[in-house]
């Protein structure tokens, strides 16, 4: 069996995800050239607030990793993101960890890129 290296892309929005957040997250995601086995990880330790307008770019983030054989995963929510995760069912359609270190559990061998 042949080991495979997982590239990890690390995105830390900052502030408010919403409209004007949400499309700085976006633009921070075109920037990244898709590719398989990759592993996307949304931080969002220091997010304080994310209204309707910025689970746009989670989806269409999650849509894209997904297309091109990648894996989105979202950690450090806060209670109210997470509230706006619940409440719109997201959270069962994202990965979620509590913190950056429980991703790794499932990463073995990575190289990371800090994207933002």
């Amino acid at each position: 069996m042949i080991a495979q290296e997982c590239q990890v892309i690390l995105f830390k929005p900052q502030g408010s995800i919403d409209l004007e957040g949400g499309k700085a997250l976006s633009e921070q995601m075109a920037t990244v050239k898709p590719q398989r086995d990759q592993l996307w990880i949304i931080d969002l330790a220091e997010v304080d607030l994310m209204n309707s307008s910025g689970l746009v770019p989670l989806i269409k983030g999650l849509k894209i990793a997904r297309q091109s054989g990648c894996r989105l995963v979202i950690c450090n929510c806060s209670a109210s993101v997470r509230l706006i995760l619940e409440l719109t069912q997201l959270d069962s359609v994202f990965e979620i960890f509590d913190t950056y270190q429980d991703i790794f559990t499932i990463v073995k061998d990575s190289s990371l890129v800090v994207v933002g």
